[in-house]
């Protein structure tokens, strides 16, 4: 009688370099970087020191924010999410290190004189990405998000104007090209989190009960669209105010039937309701300042410092550890990189109004919060997101 003997060797952790395996790996990490390196970058412009730069000072500021940082991580989710909606592949290997690629030429040409080149590269980067999207939607006859390709597109759009205007080729105020993309990314986290806050809620902190109401979600997500609809068609400021304000109510509602109250235990979800509670201050800041009663500036840093910059920090978390195969489940690091982007936020909006006449000082004190935040993020991160799993799976 033979034996077989009861051993079995371990199987090997699979190593290599997965950077270009999957969308979130390349632009989460570029756009971690980039944040990093914001308050250099804003300091080196300040300072003149970067020469004739087509886009500089506060254009620079918002266009990069908006169109370089913000849209990074929107195609880095979207590819990731893409693959999983419709069952097929997103832009991998060479086709996702080129659109990496010129991404990364968009920041550096607006930094040149070349106003032309950078507006051509800077506006196919997400005409591209959509068709990536697109593509892998339509071959898993994934109808139901074929809207996001559609936004895509629209934030080419909203960056052309952007361009259009600044080279002289439209009479528009340059306000409405990022006015319009501020809206579209709106649209892009209500819709995102709507999905997903709800599951992660009470999957993450059983017994939470959030909830979503078809009602509620109607009136969240159509309000946006509408005030969306209002930019683009430049109604005026009483109107759109009245749009700001609807949707302030229905976003507050709508986090409120998510019980953020009780999501305290489980980082990776309370700073995702954290996130969220800067849209109904935004909008309800954004009806403020239509209105003369509040500065513009607040509102789009409630949106930007606050929700965006606390909302890409908690998703760019849980999916960088769900696709590289860590647990989910934050750590100190993690933690203190949410309560700094939040800090950052908190500065960036209250300062002003609380203590007006230090606001030099509460933006660099906030720009400092958030360069940190992401600089923790990256350092953290990286090893993650440029190696394949240790289990061997895709993604």
């Amino acid at each position: 009688m033979t034996t077989i003997p009861l051993h079995f060797t371990p199987r090997e952790p699979v190593r290599g370099f997965g950077l270009w395996r999957l969308g979130f790996r390349p632009f989460y990490l570029l756009a971690a970087g980039f944040a990093a390196l914001s308050i250099a970058l804003w300091s080196l412009q300040f300072g003149g020191l970067l020469g004739a730069a087509y886009l500089a000072g506060p254009l620079w500021h918002a266009h990069e924010m908006l169109f370089g940082f913000t849209l990074a991580v929107v195609v880095g989710f979207l590819f990731t999410a893409g693959r999983n909606w419709s069952g097929q592949p997103t832009p991998t290997g060479g086709a996702l290190a080129a659109l990496a690629a010129l991404w990364l030429a968009g920041r550096l040409l607006v930094l040149t004189p070349w106003g032309l080149a950078a507006a051509v590269v800077n506006v196919a980067f997400p005409l591209l990405a959509a068709v990536g999207l697109g593509r892998a939607l339509y071959a898993g006859r994934n109808q139901r998000n074929y809207f996001f390709v559609a936004l895509l597109v629209a934030m080419a759009g909203a960056q052309a104007l952007f361009h259009l205007t600044l080279l002289g080729l439209l009479d528009l105020p340059l306000r409405a090209g990022i006015q319009i993309g501020l809206d579209v990314v709106l649209f892009v986290m209500a819709v995102v989190a709507g999905r997903v806050v709800p599951m992660f809620t009470n999957n993450g902190v059983p017994g939470t009960g959030a909830e979503r109401r078809p009602r509620v979600e109607q009136l969240a997500l159509g309000s946006v669209l509408a005030l969306l609809a209002a930019d683009v068609l430049g109604l005026p400021g009483a109107v759109v105010a009245a749009v700001a304000l609807a949707a302030a109510l229905a976003h507050g509602v709508r986090l409120a039937l998510w019980r953020p109250q009780r999501t305290r235990p489980n980082p990776l979800v309370w700073i995702l309701h954290a996130a969220y509670a800067w849209i109904p201050l935004h909008l309800a800041l954004r009806a403020a300042a239509e209105l003369g009663w509040a500065q513009p500036s607040l509102a789009t840093h409630a949106l930007t410092a606050g929700a965006i910059g606390a909302l890409t920090l908690g998703m760019m978390t849980r999916t960088a550890r769900g696709h590289t195969g860590r647990p989910l489940r934050a750590d100190r690091w993690d933690i203190a990189a949410y309560v700094l982007v939040l800090a950052g936020g908190l500065v960036r909006v209250l300062g002003p109004l609380l203590l007006p006449a230090a606001m030099q000082a509460e933006i660099v004190v906030s720009g400092a919060c958030w360069a940190v935040a992401f600089a923790v993020y990256a350092w953290r991160y990286a090893p993650s997101l440029w190696r394949v799993r240790a289990d061997g799976q895709a993604g």
